[in-house]
């Protein structure tokens, strides 16, 4: 059996820090439903967007459920914090546009290396 002991285990793998605190925007987005669903369930940890509101690694993501045959959004929201971006221009992703990493817990504050002192 092989080990790995510089792994650490996912439960106290340190949390991302805010690339810059003092830039935390709030977004609202929209989604469709079927990105909505999948966003909440957990298995669209992702998103890719035009970059036109310059996003940051900490910000704010309020995502809303829009659905586009009835052109309006349902009510329902999902909060997520950028936890990555992914410029464009790299990996075949256009120049204007991101990937941004979705967590479901906001960065730990600045100074704290590790979630288990949170």
């Amino acid at each position: 059996m092989t080990t790995y002991p510089n792994l650490i285990s996912e439960a106290f793998a340190p949390q991302f820090h805010a690339s810059d605190p003092t830039h935390v925007h709030t977004h609202e987005l929209p989604l469709w439903p079927d990105c909505f669903a999948a966003v909440r369930a957990g298995y669209k940890p992702f998103d890719v967007r035009r970059n036109h509101e310059d996003f940051q690694v900490g910000d704010v993501l309020l995502l809303r459920e829009f659905d586009p045959e009835a052109n309006n959004h349902t009510g329902r929201t999902i909060t997520r914090w950028v936890s990555y971006v992914l410029q464009g221009g790299n990996f075949g992703v256009e120049a204007d546009w991101c990937v941004l990493g979705f967590s479901n817990q906001p960065p730990i504050p600045a100074g704290m290396t590790d979630i288990r002192l949170w």
